[in-house]
């Protein structure tokens, strides 16, 4: 090696990729883990705050030029690129040859390493992410240069969305984690209670990237708008229980994030409340825990999201006992104001929707290639303004039924001909009215079965409307709890005055 290329490296970098591929080849999981999730972060923000990590070339001689190792560390260089500079199209497209050659070791090499679940998570996550980028970047062909559309053109199957797919299907398949988790579920496997890790000095990668890629099918699923076949990928995982997907706080929110946002378009609103509900609730109570983890930023800014589905859920439904206190109060705070006028269903209600959902919803991609005749056009919109369309199409269908559910709640049997004088429609149109709600109210569920998503239900017995009201069981004790807290806050301030 020569002079100039020793002096690229510096010696931080060395000893850091030294260690690093000691530690991958010795299997030592946690202080891989300390050096990935703080070391990488440190030097990076020290050293390449602007620019990107050395090239592997530079870093290869300090590693035995090991194949494998050299994947590894392009994986985390392009990661940094991504989230520091702008990648140029060279760079993305490069990006993907170095994810498909890395995957294609796990899935066809004898992989003998033991990596941490936070680094396999931030792998499919990326790779997706990426997908994403590139999708979104392709998609605006207004401006780009003779020197891209020719490149574009020459590398047609970069980041291919039947590409992408196949590999997160591959890497599910291969690892047979379907029936890990069913042996699992049987208490045959320890998968679950050992996080995905093998410590009969086994490999834990291709089972946790296959366990992974579910949760990331269902990621792009989500932004094809596909939420059926998204929802169908992630049902050998229970998401109810703990699991290897909350041993990482990102995996963990990525998954009930798209899990309820494809519970949101497909009417299954009791479910994305349940779920928005118990995550939201996750991160009130731990999100202290994460504040010097790279990935804050990140939480925070999910949590939000999810805060505006769930007010676009509960406007659609309004199943507040579902919502645990805590959680309620932070919305109400947040959303309040907005819900009530959400309810009126007038101009400023739909802008309202549109508002919430443009805000929290994914950034939807149309995968296809260009057209590269001319005129060039941008077409990077045009996938989310399609699902806008369909979701305020859903909430337009909803206004209608605002007035049956009005009328519903004051009355426990009411005649047809007097329901349909208050709503001053005729007997047929009322009828035709109360189908569109039990239609609108009830959803398909991932296993077939017919769920209510109606606060308030009925049926009718000569043509008389009988109603049944669930009535929400009251829940005093986080009631009392805040008034604990408080009223310790009011006797603390006391003191200090006293003391003062």
């Amino acid at each position: 090696m020569d002079a100039a290329t020793s002096e690229l490296v510096p010696d931080s970098v060395k000893s850091f990729v030294v260690h690093m591929y000691r530690h991958i080849r010795e299997k030592n999981v946690y202080e891989i883990h300390q050096m990935y999730e703080s070391s990488f972060q440190t030097l990076s923000e020290r050293l390449f705050k602007e620019t990107a990590w050395p090239v592997v070339d530079a870093v290869a001689p300090y590693v035995d030029n090991d194949h494998v190792f050299r994947l590894l560390y392009k994986e985390m260089w392009y990661r940094h690129l991504y989230a520091k500079l702008a990648p140029t199209l060279k760079q993305r497209i490069d990006s993907f040859d170095n994810y498909c050659s890395l995957f294609q070791v796990v899935l066809h090499g004898v992989v003998n390493m033991q990596l941490p679940n936070q680094w396999l998570w931030d792998m499919v996550d990326e790779f997706v992410y990426q997908f994403q980028s590139f999708c979104q970047y392709r998609a605006k062909m207004k401006n780009k240069t003779e020197q891209e559309i020719g490149l574009l053109k020459q590398n047609d199957q970069a980041w291919n969305v039947f590409g992408v797919l196949n590999f997160l299907q591959a890497l599910v398949e291969k690892s047979t984690i379907h029936e890990i988790l069913q042996r699992d579920k049987e208490g045959l496997e320890q998968f679950t209670a050992n996080d995905g890790y093998d410590y009969n000095g086994g490999s834990n990668v291709l089972k946790v990237l296959g366990y992974f890629s579910m949760i990331g099918l269902l990621r792009v699923h989500c932004l094809l708008g596909d939420y059926h076949t998204g929802l169908n990928c992630l049902l050998p995982i229970d998401i109810s229980q703990q699991g290897v997907f909350t041993s990482v706080i990102g995996s963990h929110i990525t998954t009930i994030y798209h899990y309820g946002f494809a519970n949101l378009m497909l009417r299954r609103y009791v479910e994305g409340i349940r779920e928005f509900n118990k995550i939201l609730l996750y991160i009130y109570k731990t999100k202290q825990f994460h504040q010097k983890s790279p990935q804050y930023e990140q939480i925070l800014k999910k949590n939000e999201q999810m805060y505006a589905l769930l007010a676009i859920c509960l406007s659609l439904c309004p199943q507040v006992k579902l919502v645990e206190e805590a959680v309620n109060a932070q919305l109400r705070e947040k959303y309040g104001e907005k819900m009530s006028r959400m309810q009126r269903y007038d101009d400023e209600a739909f802008a309202l929707y549109d508002e919430l959902f443009s805000y929290a919803c994914p950034k939807f991609i149309t995968p296809s290639s260009p057209s590269f005749e001319e005129p060039l056009v941008n077409y990077n919109q045009d996938a989310y303004r399609l699902q806008l369309k369909l979701f305020l199409y859903e909430v337009k269908q909803q206004q209608l039924l605002s007035g049956v559910r009005t009328f519903l709640k004051v009355y426990s049997t009411i005649s047809l001909a007097k329901l349909a004088s208050y709503m001053e429609v005729d007997e047929p149109t009322l009828r035709t009215i109360l189908m569109t709600y039990k239609h609108k109210t009830h959803s398909v569920a991932a296993n077939g079965k017919i769920m209510s998503n109606a606060d308030v239900d009925f049926y009718i017995d000569d043509d008389m409307i009988h109603v049944i009201d669930s009535k929400p069981s009251k829940r005093y004790g986080d009631y009392f709890l805040r008034q604990i807290a408080k009223f310790e806050g009011v006797i603390t301030e006391l003191d200090r005055v006293k003391l003062e």
